[in-house]
């Protein structure tokens, strides 16, 4: 039989790391996939390199096939050395739908750990690893929600992204062409999310069964983070909420009658004579839903604002305001 050189048919040196051969072997299965590559010999490289795959990603079979030396030369004949089992191959093979097993190099090589590895590949895999722990299925994702979004009954649509195991290869990944031999899979999916009354920030929101899913088609759950969204206009303190009021210098000496935008829809309130900056006038029942029922407050902060580009006018008026002012202070 010929002798592989499964490093040069990866085009990996002989002391490349584990990463250098999974990703020298996903460049590979991308170019030569028999679904995008027509040429007559693309099955043919492809099993070859999932075959070089198969030995250099797994150490104990990479350690084996080092053993034998590495005075080989790639389709030079080859007889194992004593010792080695030349145990039927019994059928093991790597892409069932590609036809064939891997060659008879392989199986001469490999034969004892190939009839074991026939048997784990095609077994379901489990939930619980090999020390008994039962795999985490649960997925935790942060929701961020505007304060629109807490004001009770109410539903948000969500989009949920995870990474999960490749259908194709059940996570296994050294041989699968559709994950590229990673073993995982990006998993997009929008859900309609009812966001609980009085619902905190911090908070987490069970749904049950939305996680992901075992071979034994066990699920686990979605927990969904709370978080505020900053807003330019509220501000959530608890079941309280504020917001900034805009007045001008004028509207501030001399009083007047504003509108301010709550959760509860557009209310008038009235800017007492004299009213400072920074003053906080409160709007009971306007805030958020509270969980044993009833709504907090929307406080109102003043801020006073003057205008950036007075007009000439303005400027003349204000120069009378000042003086006026000094004048007050002399006497």
């Amino acid at each position: 039989m010929k002798y592989k050189d499964y490093y040069e048919i990866l085009g990996v040196s002989r002391n490349a790391t584990e990463q250098e051969i999974k990703s020298a072997f996903r460049k590979l299965a991308r170019k030569l996939h028999p679904d995008v590559n027509k040429s007559p010999d693309a099955v043919k490289k492809f099993k070859d390199i999932n075959e070089a795959n198969e030995v250099l990603s797994d150490p104990q079979k990479r350690q084996r096939y080092d053993s034998l030396g590495s005075s080989w030369n790639q389709g030079s004949e080859f007889t194992p050395p004593p010792g080695y089992e030349n145990i039927n191959f019994g059928g093991f093979q790597g892409f069932g739908d590609m036809g064939g097993g891997f060659s008879d190099f392989f199986s001469s090589i490999f034969g004892d750990v190939a009839g074991q590895g026939q048997q784990f590949s095609q077994r379901p895999r489990s939930h619980a690893s090999s020390r008994g722990h039962a795999e985490n299925l649960d997925i935790t994702q942060e929701m961020f929600l505007e304060p629109e979004d807490l004001m009770g009954d109410t539903s948000k649509s969500v989009k949920i992204s995870y990474m999960d195991k490749c259908p194709n290869c059940s996570g296994r990944g050294s041989r699968c062409y559709q994950c590229g031999g990673s073993g995982v899979k990006s998993v997009s999916k929008t859900l309609n999310v009812k966001i609980p009354k009085g619902v905190k920030e911090g908070a987490k929101i069970r749904l049950s069964g939305e996680g992901k899913a075992d071979a034994y088609d066990n699920k686990g759950n979605l927990y969904l983070i709370v978080r505020f969204k900053s807003n330019s206009y509220y501000q959530i303190e608890g079941s309280d909420i504020s917001s900034e009021l805009e007045v001008s210098a004028p509207e501030a000496v001399l009083g007047t009658i504003a509108s301010v935008n709550t959760l509860h829809g557009v209310v008038k309130v009235t800017i007492p004579p004299g009213t400072q900056a920074g003053k906080s006038l409160r709007l009971k029942k306007l805030g958020l839903p509270k969980k044993e029922g009833g709504f907090g407050d929307h406080n109102v902060k003043i801020k006073i604002v003057i205008p950036d580009s007075p007009t000439d006018k303005e400027k003349e008026l204000y120069k009378k305001l000042l003086e006026i002012s000094r004048n007050d202070k002399r006497n």
